[in-house]
């Protein structure tokens, strides 16, 4: 299935139709939205860690680049960056907490946030986690995890250095569920276990093609100045979305222990701003369904 984008202005804050976009961190989600960008009409900037992608980037109209963050960076790195964003509209922020070590990864990510401050950039899209919230047995909206430079946690702290204080930029934070999709398919996840807690738990889970239509359509209408919970709208329980997951690839069914029906537990993801905002349609709302399309 095509996602859907329709209505609004394409423009960003530079006024242009197709921004030129630098993708920071060409991985498995990266590299479908630079994809999907390169095929919308954008200029499309890429980096990768690994020096064997390159290839492929450049195959599908990316400017590729191998760039790394971590104690290995230094001068030519930091170069490189601020020529990149110099000649960038939109940063896509898409390096996951666990490119860094426990505590890290504010630190990990500084160089960038120096370098968007001093190049000037126009628009940051910040790809994070619906992690950030607490696993308590309620509804999860965008207020109950406040991004901010002190924040206890790692990734609202991360957040929090890529919302502007002063409106240097513009920028959107893109709080994401649980990925899967093509060669990430989630019956692989649980497959064989035994005596897993919290069978009672929602799942808060997001399809590739969904992860990437939202965050094009951020980008096309110029949503900036926003954060947003981006999850599938059903939320089946893990004692029975994990087996069907594993019975579709015709693996052995995880095993949750017999908590009762009465024990609820775990957090479900509320994603309803971001549906209110962005004339997009969800392709795969349906977790269970979209199994097909992994």
């Amino acid at each position: 299935m095509t996602s859907s984008i329709s209505g609004g202005s394409t423009s960003t804050a530079s006024g242009a139709e197709f921004p030129t976009v630098l993708v920071l961190g060409c991985g498995w989600l990266g590299m479908a939205l630079a994809r999907s960008l390169v095929q919308a009409g954008h200029r499309v900037v890429g980096t990768s860690t690994t020096p064997e992608n390159l290839d492929g980037m450049r195959a599908a109209g990316i400017e590729p680049h191998l760039f790394r963050l971590g104690a290995d960076f230094g001068p030519a790195a930091d170069a490189l960056l601020h020529r990149l964003l110099a000649d960038t509209d939109v940063l896509v922020l898409n390096v996951p907490p666990r490119a860094a070590s426990a505590g890290a990864y504010p630190t990990l990510l500084r160089p960038v946030h120096r370098a968007v401050a001093a190049a000037g950039t126009k628009c940051v899209l910040f790809v994070s986690s619906t992690s950030v919230y607490p696993n308590e047995p309620r509804i999860m909206r965008e207020t109950d995890a406040v991004s901010t430079r002190d924040a206890a946690s790692d990734v609202l702290r991360a957040e929090g250095h890529f919302v502007p204080r002063y409106g240097q930029w513009k920028s959107t934070v893109v709080r994401l569920g649980g990925l899967f999709g093509p060669d990430r398919a989630p019956g692989r996840f649980l497959a064989g276990r035994q005596g897993l807690d919290q069978g009672n738990a929602p799942v808060n889970l997001v399809h590739l093609t969904d992860v990437v239509g939202v965050l094009s359509g951020i980008i096309q209408q110029g949503l900036w100045g926003h954060t947003f919970n981006v999850c599938a709208n059903q939320h089946p329980c893990r004692r029975d979305f994990y087996p069907a997951a594993a019975r579709f690839l015709k693996l052995e069914s995880p095993v949750f222990k017999d908590e009762g029906k009465s024990v609820v537990s775990g957090k479900t993801i509320d994603s309803s701003s971001i549906r209110s905002l962005l004339p997009y349609q969800f392709q795969h709302d349906d977790v269970l369904a979209a199994l097909e399309f992994c």
